[in-house]
């Protein structure tokens, strides 16, 4: 096995010589989680044209593509082995679940709501690392989740009687993520970041794959698949890319500072959904879910605060 090749050639920090590594690290966080809502805006504008099961399916199945060229290329074919088969599997089974409920969800409401929804994840974590790890829940941990569930409440309220039980789907989205922070822990430190990324891509794509058929089949006209358009296909592509992009950005940022102090740069996708879905989709968020918001941020922020101290 060939050992691993560095994407970026001159050192760690050649990118931003001379520059304070919190400052690099918190530049790059926020790149990164902007790029990710960057592509959920993508995905939203192919509501209507795609079913959401199948946009995720094509989007991991370009994103499999990509990361197994990549890691090839920089740990040659032993990486390719897969251990530990039952937790990454489970891994990508979260994550499938979780993309479809997103890409669904969007198509129906306002990008900046559902965005805004799966903020819960951190509570959602916290709330499974003491059943699931053992590790006691704080007070904090329980007034984030009061305030933050709070939220999610003021703002599900008036979607759930114009989209019914979808309006519910980022909420399921938060806490698959928190299922597959979970279960991330269970693996940590027995690969690469880049072998990490590419396990949790393969298994997520065969998940994917049989969820659009069983869709297909179902006889729901939304889940109905049919041959995309070249445009659709090339926006899964874009998506793909984006993504990869962005999560090596925010790993990158990782490198540079520690998590509690990237973590609030999280909030920078709720910024860009809100403006993404006024500029290209006329969606105006109102006082019911500005308050919303409030809560939801201002949990996950109390938690955060907590948990660095």
């Amino acid at each position: 096995m060939r050992g691993p090749r560095p994407l970026i050639s001159g050192g760690r920090h050649a990118l931003f010589s001379g520059t304070n590594p919190k400052i690099q690290a918190l530049a790059l966080a926020t790149a990164g989680f902007a790029l990710l809502s960057f592509g959920d805006a993508v995905v939203k504008t192919m509501a209507g044209l795609w079913p959401g099961t199948a946009i995720a399916a094509l989007r991991y199945v370009f994103g499999m593509i990509g990361l197994s060229a990549l890691l090839w290329w920089r740990e040659g074919h032993g990486a390719f082995s897969v251990p530990d088969r039952l937790i990454h599997a489970g891994r990508g089974l979260s994550v499938a679940l979780g993309a479809c409920c997103f890409f669904v969800g969007i198509a129906f409401m306002p990008i900046a709501e559902a965005t805004t929804i799966t903020f819960l994840q951190p509570i959602f974590v916290a709330l499974l690392s003491g059943w699931l790890l053992r590790e006691r829940a704080s007070a904090a941990v329980w007034v984030a989740m009061a305030l933050s569930f709070l939220g999610v409440a003021v703002i599900v309220r008036p979607n759930m009687a114009s989209v019914g039980v979808i309006g519910l789907l980022p909420l399921a989205t938060a806490l698959l993520m928190a299922c597959t922070v979970i279960l991330n822990r269970k693996v940590a430190g027995r690969a690469s970041a880049l072998k990490m990324q590419w396990l949790i891509t393969g298994m997520a794509v065969p998940a994917l794959i049989g969820f659009t058929i069983v869709g297909h089949v179902s006889g729901i006209k939304v889940l109905a698949v049919g041959w995309p358009d070249w445009s659709v296909v090339a926006r899964c592509a874009l998506v793909a890319v984006s993504a990869s992009i962005a999560h090596s950005l925010v790993y990158m940022a990782t490198e540079r500072a520690s998590a509690a102090t990237v973590a609030p740069t999280t909030y920078v996708q709720l910024l860009m959904a809100t403006f993404t879905g006024w500029l290209f989709f006329n969606e105006r968020p109102d006082a019911m879910t500005a308050l919303g918001a409030s809560l939801i941020v201002g949990g996950g922020l109390w938690l955060w605060r907590s948990q660095r101290a």
